[in-house]
C-alpha cells in the first residue's frame, strides 16, 4: 500500500545504472546523467568503480565483488561529479540470474537528503497508520470507506475488510452530528468537502460503536479532499480524535456555569424547574425534582433527622427521551452494570432541613455517571438546595408581609355620602417583596371626607410595618380636622424628628424606613364642592370632570416625608358633581420598558368617561399588572364626588347676645319641620342651645349656626365663632351651677368635636338619622 509520495527509488524516475558481470556499465539513463554528471556516451563500457569512485580519497572496496549476493542491498557513498562537486547518494543494488554477457546488476541511486526525507515521510505515515491515536479514514468519490488505520479498527471493533466498501451510516447507524452549524448525516458533510474542496474542521460526532453499543463516544472530526497530481478527485480523508472524556469534562464546567441561572426567580417551583432544565440533556437524559409539601407552601421544612410525615410532590421533570421505569426516592442507586450508576437520587437539604430530592437518569448508550459526575451532581444539588431554601424563606416572608399589609389596609372602606369609592391593591410580583403602599378614606365632620394614598420606601416586613404606623398617624391627625398642608407638616415633623414615635437609641441604629415616604392627602367638602390637596413628594391625582379630558392636577409636590426644609402647599379645585379623582402610587404608571409617560397616558385614556362603573374601571386600569407582572406595588383609589343639595343645608348669623339663643332654637326647630325631622327637635334644640351659648359667652364674632342633612344618614349641627379657644368636656360637681353642657351634648349625640379654620373654630355634633326612630 502506498501511503505517501513517489519513492525516490522508483525506476521510472530514479537514476538507474545497469552493470554486466564484469562490472562494466551497460545502461545509464537520463536521471543518472542528471545526478552524477557524465552523459551515457562517456560511461558506457567503463567500470562502475571508476565512475562512482569514493570522493573522500579513501580507498574503497569494489562496488561489485566476485560473488554478488542474491538479495538486494544498499550502500551510502560520497561520489564526485566531473565538475568536482561531491554528492552523497544512496545506492540500491539488485542482482539478476543471467547467462554470460547479460546484465548482472541494476543500481538505483538517489541523493541522501532525498532518501532521508522520503524515509521520514514513510515513517510518519506508518505511525499514523499503526500507532497514532487519531483515527484515519479515506472515503472514495462514492463516499464509501476505502481505507482505515489501526486505531479506527480498535475503536470500531471491526476489521479493515469489514469496513471497506461501506458507508459511515452503515457502520454507525446511531451516529449524530453535534455541531449546530451542520445538519443532516455525515455523508452530507463528506460530499460537500468532495464537491467544494473546502476542508471542515472540528466537527463533533456522537455515536456508540459496534465494539461497545452501550456507551456513547464523542469524536472531533476534520475532513479534507484528496486529489492526484492532475487534480482529479480521489476522495476525502477523515481524521477523528476521541474527545469523550474532555467533552464531558467541558460539559461539567459549562453545567456549573449555567447553574447560576438557578434561583433567580425566588419561586420554589420555578427554581426546581431551573434545576431540571440546566441538567437535561447535557448532564442527564432525565431529571426529576420532588419537593416537600411544606416547602411548596412556604412553611418551615422538617429537620433532616425527622422524615416522618414528609410528603413529597413532583414539581419539575424534564426528559430528552421516553420516560424510564419508576425511580427510587432517596440515596445513590448503582445499577446492575459494573461500570457505574445510571440513576442518581440526591437529597435536597439546607440548614439541617429536608427540602426534597433530585433524580438524574442516563440511558443506554450514554456513559453511566462517573465519580466526577457524582461530585458535580452533588455540587449542583447543593446550590439548588440553597436557592430553594432562599425561595422558601422569601415565600414565607412575602406571605407574612402581604398578610400584615392587607391587615393594616382598610378592611372595609367607608362609603360616605359625599363620595363613591373603588380601590385596588396589587403587590409586586418581583423578588423585592411586598412594599409599603397604602390608601385610606376618612369620614370628616361637616359632610367632608379625607382621602389618603402613600408609598413607603422599600419592601418587606419593615415596609409593611412602617406603612401601618404612618396610616395610624394620618388617621389620628385627620381626626383633628387639620388642613392637608398642616397635616403633612405635622406628619413630616414626626417622621423627621420623632421617627413616628420610635426614637433612635444610638447613631448606629438603622435609619427609620419612614424617611422618604411619599404621601398625598386630600379633603373634599360636599357642601361647597371643593377639594383641597397637598402632596409630600407624591404624584398628583388625575382629575376627570364631566365634559373635560382627564388631566393631572396642577399642584406643587413638596418633599418626601422626613426630608424637611420646604413647606407643603395646598391646591384647591372645584369639582362638579360626577367628577372622578384617581389617586395612585407610582407603581401604576412606572415601567422600566415604557417609562412613566406611557403609563400616565394609559391611565388618562382609561379615565375618559367619568360616568363608568368605578369597580369595572379599577379592574381595567390594573389589568396589565394583575397577572403577576407588577414591577412595584400598585395602589389605586378612584373617587366620584357628589354635592350635598342646597335644600339640605341651612345657616344663620347669630348676634353675641344671650337673648339670641332662643331665636337660634326656633330657627333650628323650623328647619327640622321642613325636613320632616320633628322627632329630633328636643335633642337638636338642646345641642343648639348649649353650643350657641358657649360661642356667645366664650367666643368672638362672627357667630354662625349651620345645619346639614347628610342625605338620610346624619343630622349635623355646627356653631362657628372667631375665637380659637376650644371647650372641653369635664365632670361637674354636684354643687356646680354649670359645666354640664358639653357632657349633655356628648350623651345625646353620636359624635361631636372641634375643627379649626383660619377664621376661628367650629364646634359640631352629629345625630344618626337611622337611630332617631
Amino acid at each position: 500500500m502506498e501511503t505517501g509520495q513517489v519513492s525516490p527509488f522508483d525506476t521510472t524516475t530514479a537514476a538507474t545504472i545497469v552493470i554486466d558481470p564484469q562490472g562494466l556499465v551497460i545502461g545509464w539513463n537520463r536521471a543518472a546523467e542528471t545526478l552524477f554528471g557524465p552523459a551515457a556516451g562517456d560511461v558506457l563500457g567503463r567500470p562502475i568503480d571508476e565512475i562512482l569512485h569514493d570522493a573522500t580519497g579513501r580507498r574503497s572496496a569494489s562496488l561489485l565483488g566476485a560473488d554478488l549476493p542474491r538479495c538486494p542491498w544498499s550502500e551510502i557513498r560520497k561520489v564526485r561529479r566531473p565538475d568536482g562537486t561531491p554528492v552523497t547518494v544512496v545506492l540500491q543494488f539488485s542482482t539478476f540470474d543471467h547467462q554470460a554477457g547479460g546484465a548482472a546488476c541494476v543500481i538505483v541511486a538517489a541523493t541522501a537528503s532525498q532518501t532521508q526525507k522520503w524515509m521520514t515521510d514513510q515513517s510518519m505515515l506508518q505511525g499514523l497508520s499503526t500507532q497514532s491515536p487519531i483515527a484515519l479514514t479515506v472515503y472514495g468519490p462514492d463516499l464509501r470507506v476505502r481505507w482505515i488505520n489501526d486505531v479506527l479498527q480498535e475503536q470500531m471493533g471491526l476489521t479493515r475488510s469489514e469496513c471497506i466498501g461501506r458507508y459511515n451510516t452503515e457502520l454507525l447507524p446511531q451516529g449524530m452530528i453535534l455541531s449546530p452549524e451542520y445538519t443532516g448525516v455525515l455523508e452530507d458533510v463528506i460530499a460537500e468537502v468532495r464537491d467544494t474542496g473546502e476542508p471542515v474542521f472540528d466537527l463533533l460526532y456522537n455515536s456508540p460503536t459496534p465494539a461497545d453499543l452501550n456507551h456513547q463516544r464523542i469524536w472531533s472530526c476534520s475532513y479534507f479532499g484528496l486529489a492526484d497530481t492532475d487534480g482529479s478527485t480521489l476522495g476525502v480523508c477523515e481524521s477523528a480524535f476521541d474527545i469523550t472524556n474532555r467533552y464531558e469534562a467541558r460539559l461539567r464546567v459549562e453545567l456549573l456555569g449555567r447553574a447560576s441561572r438557578i434561583g433567580t426567580s425566588l419561586d420554589v417551583v420555578r427554581t426546581a424547574q431551573d434545576v431540571a432544565s440546566v441538567a437535561v440533556p447535557d448532564f442527564a437524559d432525565r431529571a426529576e425534582v420532588d419537593l416537600a409539601e411544606l416547602v411548596i407552601a412556604g412553611d418551615q421544612p422538617s429537620p433532616a433527622h425527622d422524615r416522618s410525615g414528609t410528603s413529597l410532590r413532583r414539581v419539575a421533570e424534564r426528559s430528552a427521551q421516553s420516560p424510564p421505569d419508576a425511580l427510587p426516592r432517596l440515596g445513590l442507586l448503582v445499577s446492575a452494570e459494573t461500570d457505574g450508576p445510571r440513576r442518581m437520587v440526591l437529597p435536597l437539604a439546607a440548614r439541617d432541613a429536608v427540602l426534597g430530592s433530585v433524580t438524574f437518569v442516563r440511558t443506554v448508550p450514554r456513559h453511566p455517571f462517573t465519580a466526577q459526575d457524582v461530585t458535580l451532581a452533588q455540587e449542583l444539588v447543593s446550590r439548588a438546595a440553597v436557592c430553594i431554601d432562599n425561595a422558601c424563606r422569601y415565600t414565607r416572608e412575602h406571605t407574612t408581609a402581604l398578610t400584615l399589609q392587607r391587615s393594616l389596609l382598610p378592611q372595609v372602606v367607608p362609603q360616605p355620602t359625599a363620595v363613591e369609592v373603588a380601590h385596588r391593591y396589587v403587590p409586586t410580583a418581583g423578588p423585592l417583596g411586598v412594599g409599603g403602599d397604602w390608601y385610606d378614606v376618612i369620614p370628616l365632620s361637616g359632610a367632608r371626607v379625607g382621602l389618603v394614598v402613600g408609598d413607603v420606601v422599600g419592601h418587606g416586613l419593615n415596609a409593611a410595618a412602617t406603612m401601618g404606623r404612618l396610616r395610624t398617624t394620618v388617621r389620628a391627625l385627620a381626626a383633628l380636622d387639620l388642613a392637608p398642608d398642616e397635616l403633612l407638616a405635622r406628619l413630616d415633623d414626626l417622621v423627621g424628628q420623632a421617627r413616628v414615635g420610635i426614637h433612635r437609641a444610638n447613631s448606629d441604629a438603622p435609619e427609620d424606613q419612614a424617611l422618604g415616604t411619599t404621601c398625598l392627602y386630600a379633603v373634599y367638602d360636599s357642601v361647597t364642592g371643593t377639594c383641597t390637596v397637598a402632596s409630600a413628594g407624591h404624584p398628583a391625582p388625575v382629575v376627570t370632570m364631566p365634559g373635560h379630558p382627564p388631566e393631572p392636577l396642577d399642584m406643587s409636590a413638596g418633599p418626601p416625608l422626613g426630608i424637611g426644609g420646604l413647606p407643603f402647599e395646598c391646591a384647591e379645585i372645584h369639582l362638579p358633581e360626577g367628577s372622578v379623582l384617581a389617586l395612585y402610587t407610582d407603581g401604576l404608571i412606572a415601567s422600566r420598558l415604557e417609562g412613566m409617560d406611557s403609563g400616565m397616558a394609559s391611565l388618562r385614556q382609561a379615565l375618559v368617561d367619568p360616568a363608568q362603573d368605578l369597580d369595572v374601571l379599577c379592574d381595567t386600569i390594573t389589568a396589565p399588572v394583575s397577572d403577576g407582572s407588577a414591577e412595584d406595588d400598585v395602589t389605586l383609589l378612584l373617587v366620584r364626588v357628589q354635592t350635598l343639595p342646597g335644600e339640605n343645608t341651612a345657616s344663620w348669623r347669630v348676634t353675641r347676645d344671650p337673648s339670641a339663643v332662643a331665636g337660634a332654637r326656633e330657627s333650628a326647630r323650623g328647619q327640622l319641620a321642613q325636613w320632616g325631622l320633628k322627632e329630633l327637635a328636643f335633642v337638636t334644640e338642646l345641642v343648639v342651645s348649649e353650643l350657641v351659648t358657649n360661642a356667645i359667652r366664650y367666643g368672638s364674632d362672627p357667630v354662625t349656626l349651620r345645619m346639614l342633612r347628610d342625605q338620610n344618614r346624619t343630622l349635623i349641627c355646627e356653631v362657628s365663632d372667631g375665637a380659637h379657644t376650644s371647650p372641653y368636656l369635664r365632670r361637674a360637681a354636684n354643687d356646680d351651677e354649670g359645666g354640664r353642657g358639653l357632657f349633655l351634648v356628648a350623651q345625646c349625640t353620636d359624635r361631636w368635636g372641634t375643627r379649626y379654620t383660619r377664621e376661628g373654630k367650629t364646634i359640631w355634633a352629629e345625630v344618626t338619622l337611622a337611630l332617631s326612630g
